[in-house]
């Protein structure tokens, strides 16, 4: 089956002397027992990229207090590699267009196990924040650059089969490392900086494998890189990251400091587009964005950033503060969603393979995402598990249908060129979302705990009142075994509520990524890696 290129989107010609897309050979096909070879190695380094993130979420109560910081540092640990993440993301996808992908997956993984050894010896929660920023560098490296790869050995109608591997990666990671996480914590003899440490054996592992398995054509051009477009795309990004950080903590929402801070994002985003539009090789083609599917996917992806960061994050702080359980058992009790999205991710990518038909598990993720976030926002501090299981559940199986799926949709709109800048597109506005998402929701859910607190303490009696203020204004995570009865009743039904309260937020996003996937035109699949050159009427 062959295509043109789809509106918006330009189709370069073939550098001179660029050998063509193949295996050992640099001719060949790559066939199915070599793509799967390297994705091991992919799969391996993205493993350890995603371990980074999810490993510390139930470790994070106790790394916060040993380190003597309180929520602002809590959220900030999650948000500097968030940042760090989201801001690299497209440069490093137009590298991956310009150099070798192989050399950019290594040097990310390096990047990786520097940032990760730091954190590791963190004495300060601003030294664990600056480890976090340089890891988080490492794992931009290897979430945008797993896509293009995959994208550049596999077409499009079989890469569902592939994707679904990627997406029971995520899934294997985000269940097995906040349970690996809450095990090290509790383990006497390790503790909470070995979760810093445990990705760097997988790190080197994907390196040896990628190494000896990994075979890509390189095109041999002249390297352009837009510096200029990839500073302002990176301040920009960081500029809005840190506002909504420290608003409401350092600052209000309404005040001078937000209005410069939003201004000066602004302003650098306005200086980008102006950039790119110039650019002889812009780091995020604008002309991507002229086609429809590109536009709605990076926007659906952008919103789905905030649901699946969403439940990553405070799903930890509810079963540790709201119900009181360990750090292993608030890793084992996020099993269902881990669940939910492991099975939807691979049953999607195989019937996509089959079927080549995909917006319909676009929209289904949407209605899933959305009911999963919207039922957690009734939950409370003693909710039936069983309950939050089946709400878990929904909100895994939406995230596995959506994530995926909108980077295939998107990859099979673009030339093997784009391929790097188009994945990335994706990629930065899911990161961006939950970046953005983490930071805002975070503050909110401290007001909404503060709120929930304030309007039940009066039920407490004087003396326990007197105690309820002095655990609440500490400034720190509270210990809850160290409070009377009463106390910790309070306290928990505040966390409970004011988390549940985090997630009926982020149900509106969820809802209009869904609106998002009902105007996306579903193409059929490529069978080739790239499409074929325009030839003024499409072939079928």
């Amino acid at each position: 089956m062959a295509t043109i290129a789809p509106a918006g989107v330009q189709v370069p010609a073939k550098p001179k002397g660029a050998p063509e897309h193949g295996g050992d050979d640099g001719n060949a096909p790559m066939t199915h027992r070599q793509i799967m070879k390297a994705l091991s190695g992919l799969m391996v380094g993205l493993f350890a990229a995603l371990l980074s993130s999810t490993i510390v979420t139930n470790a994070l109560p106790t790394i916060i207090k040993d380190l003597g910081g309180g929520q602002s540092a809590y959220t900030w640990v999650v948000t500097a590699a968030l940042l760090s993440l989201t801001a690299s993301v497209p440069l490093w996808g137009k590298l991956a267009d310009l150099v070798s992908k192989k050399a950019l997956v290594q040097m990310s993984l390096v990047i990786y196990v520097v940032g990760s050894v730091i954190a590791g010896l963190a004495q300060s929660p601003a030294m664990l924040i600056g480890a976090r920023v340089v890891q988080g560098l490492g794992a931009g490296g290897l979430t945008a650059l797993v896509q293009v790869v995959m994208a550049a050995m596999i077409s499009p109608r079989e890469r569902g089969r592939y994707s679904g591997y990627t997406g029971a990666t995520f899934a294997v990671a985000t269940a097995g490392g906040p349970l690996l996480g809450g095990v090290i914590t509790d383990t006497d003899w390790l503790g909470w900086r070995y979760c810093l440490f445990v990705g760097i054996p997988f790190a080197l592992i994907a390196l040896a494998v990628l190494q000896r398995t990994l075979r890509l054509p390189v095109a041999k051009q002249q390297v352009k890189i837009d510096w200029t477009g990839a500073f302002l795309i990176t301040a920009a990004a960081s500029q809005l990251l840190i506002w909504v950080t420290f608003a409401d903590d350092k600052y209000q929402w309404l005040s001078w400091q937000s209005y410069t801070m939003v201004g000066a994002a602004v302003l650098l985003t306005l200086l980008f587009v102006f950039t790119e539009t110039r650019a002889a090789d812009p780091v995020i083609p604008l002309r991507l964005f002229r086609n429809r599917t590109i536009t709605l996917a990076s926007l659906a992806s952008l919103f789905v950033g905030v649901g699946m960061f969403c439940g990553s994050v405070f799903f930890s702080q509810y079963f540790q503060l709201a119900r009181d359980e360990s750090p292993t058992m608030s890793g084992v009790m996020t099993i269902p969603m881990i669940a939910g999205m492991f099975v939807s991710s691979t049953v999607s990518g195989r019937f996509i393979t089959s079927t080549g038909r995909w917006k319909s598990w676009l929209v289904s993720g949407g209605v899933f995402l959305t009911a999963g976030l919207g039922l957690l926002g009734l939950m409370r501090y003693d909710t039936p598990y069983w309950q939050l299981a089946l709400y878990m559940t929904l909100l895994g199986v939406g995230v596995g249908m959506m994530m995926q799926n909108l980077v295939l949709s998107t990859q099979n709109q673009v030339s093997a060129a784009d391929l790097g800048a188009a994945s990335s597109v994706i990629t930065f506005f899911r990161s961006l979302g939950g970046a953005v998402g983490v930071g805002v929701l975070g503050s909110l859910m401290s007001s909404r705990i503060a709120h929930h607190g304030t309007a039940t303490v009066g039920d407490l009696t004087p003396e326990a009142q007197t105690a309820a203020a002095h655990a609440a204004g500490s400034g720190s995570l509270p210990d809850m075994n160290q409070l009377s009865a009463p106390v910790r009743t309070w306290l928990e039904s505040a966390y409970g509520h004011g988390i549940a309260d985090v997630f009926l937020y982020a149900a509106p996003f969820a809802l209009l990524a869904f609106l998002l996937c009902l105007f996306i035109e579903e193409t059929p699949l490529r069978t080739s890696v790239a499409p074929a050159r325009p030839t003024g009427k499409q072939a079928v």
